[in-house]
């Protein structure tokens, strides 16, 4: 019993010994997952990034807008007249332009002419009603045609000629496309530059446009045999794109 006890003494010494050393290795790790517990990872960067693109095309209908203006002593006569003149400007118009001819009201009004001489009140010494008619043809061909036609019989104004494109969507989707993808391939330019990458689009804003170029050339001329030349120009449809994308510069 004596040599035994001995060796317990160093046994429970060893083992007192390798206590303070578990407890600094222990404490030690614990420091160290808490350290990477509080640490984050910084947030993403915002950047906002603009992509432009345009095409020219061929529009495909014109819009010419005719007044009938009249004036008379009386309200009802200058009515009257502007009636008159404006169903025989319509009935012309329909027969230059064929049967797809959309002709529909754009304005009308009646107002008093006024006498504003001598520092005086104003005095009414007439009346003056104006009908404006809107013209959409599919056939560029006959714009020309379509003037004269609506002078002749009574339109004594021509407020207007202007190209459009009945259906756009083809032509502004494609646009939309490629201001998109410009937009993009700055983003992700910016994204490398910071040693990071695009991770996620934020916010898209779209601003469309439409242009129309043409030439008119009308005169109030007495000769009517030669047609009124009308040369229509491209129409230029644009698109605007502004992205706001976030970059991760810790991939």
């Amino acid at each position: 019993m004596q040599k035994i006890t001995p060796r317990i003494h160093r046994s429970i010494q060893t083992r007192s010994r390798s206590i303070p050393l578990l407890l600094t290795l222990t404490g030690l790790t614990t420091l160290l997952f808490c350290s990477s517990c509080t640490r984050k990872d910084p947030p993403p960067t915002r950047v906002t990034v603009i992509g432009e693109a345009s095409l020219n095309a061929q529009p495909d209908a014109a819009v010419m807008i005719f007044s009938v203006v009249t004036q008379s002593a009386q309200a009802l006569e200058a009515q009257q007249q502007n009636a008159s003149k404006s169903d025989a400007v319509i009935k012309a118009v329909k027969d230059a332009a064929g049967a797809n001819a959309e002709i529909k009201t754009n304005a009308y009004n009646l107002q008093p002419q006024q006498d504003y001489r001598d520092n005086k009140l104003p005095k009414i010494v007439g009346y003056e009603t104006r009908n404006s008619l809107m013209v959409t043809i599919g056939d560029l061909t006959k714009i020309g045609t379509v003037i004269d036609a609506a002078s002749r019989a009574g339109a004594n104004s021509i407020d207007r000629v202007s190209f459009i494109l009945k259906d756009n969507s083809v032509v502004s989707g494609q646009v939309l496309a490629q201001a998109t993808r410009q937009a993009m391939t700055k983003a992700r330019s910016i994204a490398e530059a910071m040693g990071g990458r695009v991770a996620r689009l934020v916010e898209e804003q779209e601003t469309p446009g439409l242009g129309a170029a043409g030439n008119m050339a009308y005169s109030d001329s007495l000769e009517r045999q030669r047609e009124t030349p009308i040369q229509a120009g491209p129409i230029n449809v644009s698109s605007r794109v502004q992205l706001i994308v976030e970059v991760d510069a810790h991939p």
